[in-house]
């Protein structure tokens, strides 16, 4: 081998080396701005005497959320989506009707959001017990959501909570 083929050698492999390190940078790029908008939602029972109570969904994360899909059940029985028919369904037959907030498949949730889905104002814990019976032990919510990016396919489920 003389000198030429040696030098053409070498820079063929350091070519390939950096475009492997090319490749996986912009990899790694595309991958940390895509974690770097990701939405996280939270569900959460709240309940404090004298105040607003509930479930509150909260976006905690970075980006918005596109909602996916819903899905609502009330004593094991399958109610639908969390649209205005739902929770019409979930609060049936409550003495204190709660305030609903409720959303469409594909609506988008912004950062920061945050606000009860289903809450009573001001909570008084012998008048709304039956709310929070609701609440706490007979409703499940599940939001599936995913990034402006698509395709995650994440989830936030609240369940009733088991005695035990």
């Amino acid at each position: 081998m003389d000198g030429e083929t040696v030098v053409a050698a070498c820079a063929v492999v350091i070519a390939v080396a950096s475009f492997t390190v090319s490749v996986y940078e912009v990899r790694a790029t595309r991958q940390h701005n895509r974690h770097s908008v990701r939405p996280i939602l939270q569900l959460q029972r709240r309940m404090s005497k004298g105040q607003k109570a509930g479930i509150r969904l909260i976006n905690a994360g970075l980006g918005p959320a596109v909602i996916l899909s819903t899905s609502l059940t009330v004593d094991g029985e399958v109610i639908g989506v969390w649209n205005k028919a739902g929770a019409d369904r979930a609060r049936e037959g409550l003495v204190v009707r709660p305030y609903a907030v409720t959303f469409s498949e594909s609506q988008t949730i912004a950062t920061d959001y945050e606000d009860f889905l289903l809450s009573v104002d001001p909570y008084e814990p012998q008048a709304h017990a039956e709310f929070i019976d609701l609440i706490t032990r007979r409703l499940h919510l599940e939001i599936r959501y995913e990034s402006l990016y698509g395709g995650e396919n994440y989830h936030v489920t609240l369940r009733p909570r088991t005695e035990g």
